[in-house]
């Protein structure tokens, strides 16, 4: 009887160490494992940027949509200065005070030529550079010469090549129909200004990649509806001569009536009778 308790306490303690191993080699085990570390994407709201917190994001991770990596191809922040401070709400243009920062403008044209849009450029952020540099170089026109009454005092003054983008000098016809109506984009004619007072407006900001749809919305609604450029009524029309010399651009997807009832305050019959107003081309001051 002796013999058999010495055997069951060997057993025992043989039992408790065969236990405790397991214990330990298990929680050496769970020591061993790493913890996972997750990367995190912080969303700058403000910017409306992605930034990347760690570099070892799984590479597929790392390539964030391009309309979020990039808004902003250009920087038209020192045009849109200039607009401000020389352009009225109404689109009168001080130029006696704009030749006062003709350095500026300058300054802005050079930043242009050496910030050409590229095959990759958005199709936005290009319509906003050429509307801008359209608009930039006729102002500059206009100092070269100033003061006048009309922008046909100047000699050919579409065909003058004084700005040089990249590689190329251009003139304003070329930036017209060369490269801005090839965009199909009619309501790029709203946007662009000859200077003059029958012409659209001249906004008092820079046109953007980002909001280059709605200024050009707004741009063709204010000038369609402006009773000093346009007569509008169900069945009769005054238009601008621009709708006339542009008649194809304005036709891609319907007739004229289906392009002016996208933006008129009045819907205009199919049947209503048209004309088309004498141009003024005194200047827009």
């Amino acid at each position: 009887m002796k013999y058999i308790t010495v055997l069951f306490i060997i057993i025992a303690l043989l039992s408790c160490s065969s236990t405790k191993n397991i214990t330990e080699n298990t929680s050496k085990n769970i020591k061993q494992i790493k913890p996972i570390k997750v990367d995190t994407v912080v969303v700058n709201k403000e910017k409306n940027n992605v930034i990347l917190e760690k570099n070892n994001i799984d590479p597929e991770i790392k390539k964030v949509p391009e309309k979020i990596k990039s808004t902003k191809n250009f920087d038209h922040s020192s045009w849109d200065t200039l607009l401000q401070k020389h352009v009225s709400n109404k689109g009168h243009v001080d130029y006696k005070a704009f030749k006062t920062n003709r350095n500026e403008l300058v300054n802005y044209i050079t930043y242009l030529g050496n910030h050409i849009p590229q095959d990759s450029t958005t199709k936005e952020a290009k319509l906003a550079y050429w509307i801008n540099a359209y608009n930039a170089m006729t102002i500059d026109l206009i100092l070269r010469y100033y003061p006048i009454k009309s922008i046909k005092d100047i000699k050919k003054p579409w065909e003058q090549r004084f700005w040089k983008l990249g590689e190329k000098w251009y003139n304003l016809n070329e930036i017209e129909h060369q490269i801005l109506r090839k965009m199909d984009e009619p309501r790029i004619h709203f946007a662009i200004v000859c200077a003059s007072f029958s012409c659209p407006k001249l906004q008092n900001e820079a046109y953007t990649e980002l909001g280059i749809d709605e200024q050009l919305t707004n741009a063709t609604k204010e000038f369609l509806n402006d009773p000093e450029r346009n007569t509008i009524s169900k069945n009769s029309l005054g238009l601008s001569k621009i709708f006339q010399w542009f008649a194809k651009d304005f036709k891609q997807t319907g007739t004229l009536i289906d392009f002016l009832n996208q933006y008129s305050d009045i819907t205009i019959s199919d049947k209503a009778k048209k004309n088309f107003i004498d141009y003024n081309w005194n200047l827009n001051e």
